[in-house]
């Protein structure tokens, strides 16, 4: 068989899988969203007030009736419109990443012989690693914090939120390592702050699929820490190189489904279009890589919430512990015109936002 009809045949069968995914999860987002309600109803009087939806976001602009809670139908709204996956790529007015490589990634990457046993299994989560107190113990906890947009614009709100409890989608003992943000198919994810590319996976490779992986300097985020944000569930993977330096904003690719399903080992055809953005930090540059994750040396999971906050704290049971008032975090946004809200951020959500 030639080059050319291998190629032909390679193409072919990626297509056909993608439309069989898509396809099926067509059929089942709604019971997916159906299963994640009843979860959330911890009371089971089918309807979830504002301690059920854990401060997910927009439940004002969700609760239709303003009856101070959501339905089923309410929550769908959520995911009108995700299961076309017919979306135009680029995007119109996409500007293309000038390549612009940074030398210090490849100068600040160790061998894992740097790592302690707590950060391999608390950060990469390998499969021997027995039980999930190295992960609690660096930073996997969940803090209570949600996002709240200003009242000028629509942005996408989270459903499986940061440290959320996965026993039930595992069937062990699983904490969800960062939030997930479900869109329209080929909505463009955007880095959240400028960085440099410090890894890129392919879907195969795990649960997160097709995923771009960003370090950003403090000076760069104005925290005072080195974070490292991952941007999960591609659809496509840019044409980037290690290195590469973005700035906030820059579109990383468009939004799918992509990665293996945590049961079945293989594409998984039930979950929802979204980003899963996670998130590390550490305040030393230099850092490993294991299990397809990139783990800072003396690094801490980071609640992207405790990020957005700006301020300290931002170790988990910290953050876990401020008062309620202080967990409602106000989200630096930039809207789909390219305007941020605030004028100066240098952070942004990794979708943009609609003015109202």
């Amino acid at each position: 068989m030639s080059v050319l009809i291998r190629i032909f045949f390679i193409g072919l069968f990626a297509v056909l899988f993608t439309m069989q995914s898509s396809d099926v999860w067509a059929k089942k987002g709604k019971d997916r969203v159906k299963r994640d309600f009843r979860h959330a109803d911890q009371n089971g009087d089918g309807r979830l007030s504002h301690e059920e939806w854990m401060r997910r976001g927009n439940f004002e602009l969700l609760d239709q009736n303003g009856d101070g809670y959501l339905t089923l139908k309410e929550v769908k709204k959520m995911y009108e419109g995700h299961t076309d996956t017919n979306y135009v790529w680029p995007p119109v007015g996409f500007d293309p990443v000038i390549e612009d490589i940074d030398p210090s990634i490849t100068q600040d990457k160790v061998s894992i012989s740097e790592l302690s046993d707590e950060m391999i299994c608390g950060l990469a989560r390998l499969k021997r690693c027995k039980n999930v107190a190295p992960q609690k113990i660096r930073g996997l906890l969940e803090t209570g914090t949600g996002p709240v947009f200003s009242d000028t614009v629509i942005c996408p709100a989270v459903d499986d939120y940061w440290a959320m409890d996965y026993a039930s989608k595992r069937n062990r003992a699983s904490f969800h390592g960062g939030v997930d943000i479900p869109v329209a198919w080929g909505t463009p994810m955007r880095v959240v702050a400028a960085g440099s590319v410090v890894a890129i996976y392919e879907a195969h490779m795990s649960k997160r699929g097709n995923e771009v992986v960003v370090r950003h300097s403090p000076e760069q985020t104005g925290l005072p820490m080195w974070t490292y944000t991952a941007y999960g569930h591609l659809d496509k993977l840019p044409d980037f190189k290690i290195g590469q330096r973005l700035k906030m904003g820059d579109v990383v690719g468009p939004t799918g489904n992509s990665g293996i399903s945590a049961r079945g080992g293989k594409q998984s055809t039930s979950r929802r279009p979204a980003i899963h953005l996670a998130m590390f930090q550490s305040k030393s540059p230099k850092y490993a890589e294991v299990n397809n994750t990139i783990v800072p040396v003396d690094g801490y999971w980071l609640d992207p919430l405790a990020f957005y906050r700006q301020k300290p704290p931002f170790k988990s049971e910290d953050v876990k512990a401020l008062p309620d008032e202080d967990k409602g975090v106000y989200i630096p946004l930039m809207t789909s015109n390219g305007q941020t809200i605030p004028t100066k951020t240098k952070l942004i959500w990794p979708y943009s936002c609609e003015i109202k």
